[in-house]
């Protein structure tokens, strides 16, 4: 077996439950130098290593000072000789002093306090003094180096304040295997060198020395380099497969009003998805800024009531402005792709933009729903796109994702065509519905564009996408805080 100088050297000094540092003053090495020859001895099973953890007790403040005037028991009795009364000790002690070696007069049994006057029972020295006077002569104390008598002292010790200082520390124990030792006496220290220095190519050295050669099947402890969690590392694969498709990114706001979340999209004010069972509304803030609200709302509140000039017949209800000026957290992002319509003119076209950011939901919590999420969102507005573009810019993105993807007939409430993605998961083998997409109703392009237009839309949740992408069945598992888990994941 080809052993490394160090190893080498380790194994001829080691004795059964040598510390590094014995190893290193006998071995002439430095102490690192011998934690790693150890570490790579073990992996060969060569060395048997063993951890303790130690206690080292020092001195505290009030230790340092019960040292040199004695603990303040102590110092009572030698006050007040086989009894006296408290004013014998009024001036001589501190309040503090008094009642804390009265206190331990009492615990400890050496003396009693009645009716204002201290009778001593015994003037023997305890087993914490004891312990105080050993660890002022050493300095450190290991717990483990202490007899079952000190021992009673540390635990006396350790419930007054500031008299010890507990510090817990690892202690490292080698011993060689019987094959250790073999090795150890067979093998001789190889004399090569492992690396080439300045010196040695200046002089020439280097070409009488033999060199070592390396040994690739060595075990070394892993190491995890700092890396973007595995969702973070997905929504920037996203990016950029939009950017490679011609998309711009564009976002919005977390908190949302009920006019950009839902009646922009000419969804009625008594609609379902609008109950608290499925919508968080906030308390705080009650109000939020709802750019364009005096722009729009004779237009979105016409088209809600009786279609405008969209050729619908609308809703047929009375739209209430304070209805839509509601404060919520988004359910979708939706609303930013609706805002962005406002910005657009017809020279402006065609316009591919995306948004990913986190959507909120009142759902009930299982393996495939959470309360909050991420969703990606995307339109394209050009007056020569049709449903066959949608199905084709969605067939793309999932190939560039690695699925096999399908499409199902869906029905939503802002969008006619409408359809829902499907991807085929074999580990399960079934399909997985992502999201929904389609075209935009008139009712919501035209309010907001200022004229018809084909807009292909789709929103797709990220979550179950990434859970898929990763092979997990739950897609809470995605933000539990397991480092082992996050240390496996490679690059998606």
């Amino acid at each position: 077996m080809k052993l490394h100088p160090h190893e080498t050297r380790v194994l001829k000094v080691l004795g059964d439950r040598s510390t590094p540092g014995d190893i290193a003053r006998k071995s002439k090495l430095e102490k690192d130098a011998v934690m790693r020859a150890l570490a790579w001895l073990s992996t060969k099973s060569l060395v048997k290593i063993e951890e303790e953890i130690i206690e080292e007790i020092t001195l505290g403040r009030e230790g340092e000072t019960y040292c040199e005037k004695g603990l303040p028991e102590r110092q009572i009795i030698d006050l007040i000789g086989d009894g006296g009364g408290l004013e014998n000790l009024q001036g001589r002690l501190s309040r503090e002093e008094i009642t804390i070696g009265l206190g331990w007069l009492k615990k400890k049994g050496l003396g009693t306090l009645k009716k204002g006057r201290i009778t001593v029972v015994k003037k023997d020295i305890t087993v914490d003094e004891k312990l105080l006077r050993l660890i002022e002569e050493k300095g450190t104390v290991c717990s483990s180096d202490l007899d079952p008598e000190l021992m009673e002292g540390l635990e006396l010790l350790k419930r007054r304040k500031a008299v010890i200082r507990i510090l817990e520390k690892k202690r490292i124990y080698a011993t060689p295997t019987g094959k250790g030792l073999e090795v150890g006496k067979s093998s001789q220290v190889d004399e090569g060198i492992s690396q080439l220095t300045p010196g040695m190519l200046a002089s020439g050295k280097w070409r009488n020395m033999k060199f070592r050669p390396y040994d690739t099947g060595v075990y070394v402890k892993p190491e995890f380099p700092a890396k973007r969690h595995p969702l973070r590392r997905l929504i920037d694969r996203i990016c950029d497969i939009f950017v490679g498709m011609g998309f711009r990114e564009i976002n919005g706001p977390l908190i949302e009003s009920a006019f950009w979340n839902f009646d922009a999209l000419f969804q009625p004010q008594d609609h379902p998805a609008r109950d608290m069972h499925d919508t968080f509304y906030l308390k705080n803030p009650r109000k939020v800024a709802i750019p364009g609200f005096r722009k729009y709302k004779n237009k979105i509140k016409k088209t809600h009531e009786d279609g405008w000039t969209t050729g619908s017949t609308g809703w047929q209800y009375d739209w209430d402005p304070k209805v839509a000026k509601k404060t919520l957290l988004r359910t979708h992002t939706t609303s930013v792709t609706c805002r962005h319509l406002t910005s657009l003119r017809r020279e402006d076209l065609p316009v591919r933009v995306f948004s990913i950011g986190k959507v909120f939901r009142n759902e009930a919590i299982d393996y495939k729903h959470l309360p909050e999420f991420y969703q990606v969102e995307g339109i394209i507005v050009d007056e020569n796109v049709n449903f066959r573009n949608l199905l084709g810019i969605l067939a793309e993105f999932y190939d560039e994702m690695g699925f096999t993807v399908r499409f199902r007939p869906a029905y939503f409430p802002y969008t006619e065509m409408s359809v829902e993605p499907e991807v085929f998961i074999e580990e399960k083998g079934e399909w997985v519905e992502l999201g929904g997409a389609g075209i935009f109703r008139p009712e919501v392009v035209k309010p907001l564009l200022g004229f018809d237009c084909p807009v292909l839309a789709w929103g797709l949740g990220l979550d179950r996408t990434a859970a898929l992408n990763l092979g997990l069945s739950d897609i809470r598992d995605l933000y539990l805080s397991d480092l082992s888990w996050l240390r496996s994941r490679g690059v998606l």
